[in-house]
């Protein structure tokens, strides 16, 4: 599936992170080009639901990301959820409408304070490339919102099937399109003026359709993210990029079938 690159080794590390804010450790897969000199561009991305990661043939998606970009080295870190992952996940100091995402602040902190001084350490060279997050589902919701508030720190963000729909109010309690947080997180703030969105969803992504639309809610939630960025004034492509895989489903072959395509759009390695 993938083009098979001799001259880039991908190795890969699991360590554990204790953590002082999630009051836990935290487990993680380093995956790291061989042979790193320094003089290379160093860039870095982090992935939530490194479980998912772990299930993909992630060091061969690595290795072929980086043919022909001689100068580029991606240095990819997979975060893999805890037992708490729906508390841990979400938007920070904003809980959804049956209280889940409480912890988000706490998994921000450990993100921003614990793993990536960790992590630099670690690769014990400076990082001269971009810095970007990545996630799946509720995980692509929990990238982008630490991206959003932290614009000094990320570059990019991307988000596979995310869990847009995040919402205050249940469908059951008078639910409308103005409770779901994200977009209103999005519309009443700010990030950086030239971040960098890849957002992607299946066409068999599931098959809710609240508002009988005959478009399944995964895409309308993600279309409707696309137009808050555009009117905040991001380009179409050169800052957003939004990714209909036909075909596509909620599961982890087909965010692997479409990691490529994140990758060299986010990075242009």
């Amino acid at each position: 599936m993938y083009t098979t690159i001799l001259s880039v080794k991908v190795n890969t590390s699991n360590l554990r992170i204790p953590s002082a804010y999630l009051k836990h450790e935290v487990e993680i897969d380093i995956y790291a080009p061989e042979g790193i000199l320094g003089n290379e561009k160093i860039e870095l991305l982090l992935l939530n639901d490194g479980q998912d990661v772990a299930m993909m043939d992630f060091p061969k998606i690595l290795q072929a990301a980086h043919q022909h970009k001689r100068n580029h080295r991606l240095v990819v870190v997979a975060i893999k959820a805890s037992e708490d992952r729906l508390m841990e996940y979400g938007v920070a100091g904003i809980p959804d409408f049956r209280g889940r995402g409480a912890k988000a602040g706490a998994y921000t902190d450990f993100v921003i304070k614990e793993l990536l001084p960790f992590v630099k350490k670690k690769i014990a060279m400076p990082i001269t490339g971009k810095v970007a997050y990545a996630g799946f589902s509720l995980g692509g919701l929990s990238a982008f919102d630490i991206a959003w508030n932290h614009p000094a720190v990320f570059d990019a963000v991307g988000v596979f099937s995310g869990a847009f729909w995040w919402r205050t109010r249940d469908l059951a309690d008078g639910y409308t399109d103005a409770d779901r947080i994200m977009h209103a997180l999005i519309e009443r703030t700010s990030t950086r003026a030239d971040m960098k969105f890849w957002l992607m969803t299946g066409t068999e992504d599931e098959k809710a359709d609240r508002n009988k639309n005959f478009i399944i809610d995964s895409i309308d939630d993600t279309i409707d993210i696309v137009k808050a960025l555009l009117k905040k004034g991001y380009k179409r492509n050169e800052n957003v990029f939004y990714f209909e895989k036909v075909g596509g489903k909620h599961d982890v072959p087909t965010w692997e079938s479409v990691m490529p395509a994140f990758l060299n759009w986010a990075f242009e390695v």
